[in-house]
This record gives structure tokens, sequence and C-alpha cells, in this order.
């Protein structure tokens, strides 16, 4: 069982807006299916409604219980919650899928006139849910077993069929499959190249007023040199002793070098520069270290001081597993993990190393107690946390919330 230390709690709420586009594309595709597939369901129900009763067991049932599914991806798409959306399409793709399996097992035949039955005809829509549910090789795989079924079974129950007929029907329910796969593939291809493209935007963003801001401090610092530093060595060089004009001027610099530094020119980072800023910090220590990135509020304001407190303990955590966690022969797992929300941010280091066990961990030992732990409690709404136990890794998070 692994043993926590912790500085301070401070809950950050969790509101995932990384993938705007995409989550918007995936609700508006589940809202059109959804309803496309009940308007297919009610344009069919007439023809099945007149199949001879003594060929066919609950017609209307098995229709329903086809299309029943999409209602619920419809209510999914416009109420719930994304991750919600690709589950029930994936219901709905199965259970037509089903459907159209069990078609020869309820008719004989269709109605006479009838050129197919409606699974075969309807198969879009189970094309259309099974490209919004699954990766595209999945549902290409899906797609074409779909087709095959539903022709296979198409022919079984359409009357003076044959192998040929079989042939046809294949490559024609694969040709409409291919293109209403393809449609729902490309939309959301489309949406998430927007989103990394937003991604990118706002890193380059992030950069560029990074690098803007320490151009106006180095300019500003330079400035101060120049200006009181310079001149105050200059007037003591003039001076025999200490003059009291000496001593003003020495005391208004002292004053300036202590504003320039706890005073910086930008005072709040926003989402995407913080986590440049941490970026930056963790290259210094491990460039290797993969970090990802979970953007949860455009609205974060996290002061340049405290973002100084969390990168300086996110730095030494990662010294203290470079240090501490390896062992000879093997190759030691990190990630780091930063979730941003609006008010809040929490940043997670992990490692598969040796671990240890915290509560055995001396208190004069500042790369914890001091250097994070410490660092954090000082810190107004932050929090740290070190879990760990021998043989298991070990993980450390640090979290920040504006309410404190």
């Amino acid at each position: 069982m692994s043993t926590a230390v912790a500085a301070a709690p401070a809950p950050v709420a969790e509101i995932d807006l990384s993938h705007a586009a995409t989550d918007q594309i995936l609700r508006r595709l589940g809202v059109v299916i959804g309803i496309g597939a009940l308007i297919v369901m009610m344009l069919e129900l007439p023809a099945v409604l007149v199949q001879p009763v003594y060929l066919a067991r609950w017609p209307e049932i098995h229709l329903v219980s086809g299309y029943l599914m999409f209602a619920v991806l419809a209510i999914v798409s416009a109420r719930g919650p994304v991750r919600a959306i690709r589950r029930a399409a994936g219901t709905a793709a199965v259970i037509y899928l089903a459907a159209a399996a069990v078609t020869p097992v309820l008719y004989s035949v269709t109605y006479i006139g009838s050129f197919a039955s409606w699974p075969y005809r309807g198969l879009a829509v189970g094309a259309l849910a099974a490209g919004l549910a699954w990766p595209r090789r999945v549902a290409a795989v899906f797609v074409a077993l779909l087709a095959t079924v539903a022709a296979i079974s198409n022919v079984l129950v359409i009357p003076g069929s044959s192998m040929w007929t079989l042939v046809g029907d294949i490559t024609r329910a694969l040709g409409v499959a291919a293109l209403f796969l393809w449609c729902v593939v490309y939309a959301r291809a489309a949406a998430e190249r927007v989103d990394r493209e937003a991604i990118r935007q706002r890193v380059r963003a992030a950069t560029v007023a990074a690098t803007t801001a320490r151009e106006r401090e180095g300019a500003r610092f330079a400035a101060l040199i120049h200006d009181a530093v310079l001149s105050t060595l200059l007037e003591a060089s003039r001076s025999a002793g200490s003059t009291p004009v000496l001593r003003r001027q020495a005391a208004r610099t002292l004053e300036q070098l202590e504003q320039s530094r706890n005073a910086p020119e930008i005072d709040h980072f926003d989402a995407a520069a913080t986590v440049e800023f941490l970026r930056d910090a963790v290259r210094e220590v491990d460039p290797e270290l993969p970090v990802q990135v979970s953007s949860r509020g455009a609205d974060l304001r996290l002061p340049v001081e405290s973002a100084r407190v969390l990168g300086a303990a996110l730095m030494e955590a990662v010294r203290n597993s470079l240090r501490h966690a390896g062992t000879p022969g093997r190759t030691v797992r990190r990630g780091l993990s930063v979730t941003i929300a609006t008010g809040g941010i929490r940043v997670v280091l992990t490692d598969d190393g040796v671990g240890f066990d915290p509560a055995r961990v001396p208190a004069d030992r500042m790369g914890i107690t001091g250097s994070i732990l410490g660092r954090m409690r000082t810190l107004a709404g932050g929090a740290a946390f070190v879990e760990s136990s021998p043989g298991a890794g070990t993980v450390v998070t640090l979290v920040w919330a504006s309410d404190g």
C-alpha cells in the first residue's frame, strides 16, 4: 500500500475544453444521425406493416428495435456528456447489425413487389453510427461486416435471388456504406485538425508573449542598471567617504532593484502561457520528459509569482526522480500531466522507479520537505502531495486554486 504526504488540500474543478471542435462535430453528427435514422424508420414502417402475417413474426417490433437506439443517440448527443455519444453510436450500430442478421429468421420472403428488406435499404445509418463510434480502421471493418451481413440476409428473403444477385448486393452495399462512412470520418478528421491548429496557435501566442515579456524585463533591468547602479558606483568613486547623497542614492538603487525582482512587467499568466512556462521549467531539468496537457478553461489567471513557485517545486520533483528513482539495468518511465481549469491547475509527475516510504524520509531532507511540500505550503491556494511505496514508483501532485 502506498503512503502519501500532503501539504494541504486544494481541489481543482475539471471541465475539459481541449477538444472543442471535435466535441462539437460529434454532437452535431450524433443529433443528425439519430434524427435521420428515426425518419428512415417512419418511412419504412408502412412497408413493414403490410407484410403477410403468416410469413413474419412481429415485423414492427423488429423494425423499432433496430432503430430505437438511434433515438437514444440523438438525445445523448444533444444533452449528454461527450464521452457517452460514441458509446451510444456504437451500441446503435451493433444493434442494427444484429437486426440485419436475424432478418431471415423472422421473414421467409418480403412482401411481393419489394426489392429489398429494410435492413439492407437503411444500412447507411448503421455505417454512419459506426463512423461516429470508433476509429476509422475499426469502423471500416465493422461497416464491411454490416454490408455483407445485410446483403446476405436480403438475398435470403427476396424471391428469385441468385449468386449473382448476392454479388451485386454486396458490391452495392459496400459502396454505399463506404461513401457514408467516409463522410463521417472526414468530418471528424477536419475537426481534429482544427483542434490541433488551435493548440499550436495558443502555444505560439504564449511563446511570443513569454519572449516579449523577457525582452521587456531585460530592457527594463538594463535601463535600471545603467541609470541607477552605475550612477551610484560613479558617485561612490568620486566621493572620498560616505555622504548623505551617496547613502540616499544607494538606498534608492537597492529599493529599485528589489522592486525589479519582485514586481514583474506581467502580473498573471493565462492558460497557454502557464503551460509554456511549465514546459520551459521541465526542459531545464529533463528535456526528454513527455508532457500531457489538458486545457480545461480559458479564464485561468495564475499570478507570476505563483507560477514561479509552482515551477520551482516541479523542477525539484523532476530532479528527485532523476536522482533517486533509477535502478541499474532498468529504464525508469516518467510522465507529466498538466490539467488547467478555470481558476486552478493540477500538475502530476509520475515514475515507475524504486519508490520509497515517505514516512521514513528525514525531516531535514530538503528535496521533499522544503523544496516541494514547503514551497507549495507557503503558496496561497497551493498544495502538494507525494505518494510512493518501495517498488511501486512515485506520484507527485502539485495543485493551485485561485480561491485559496
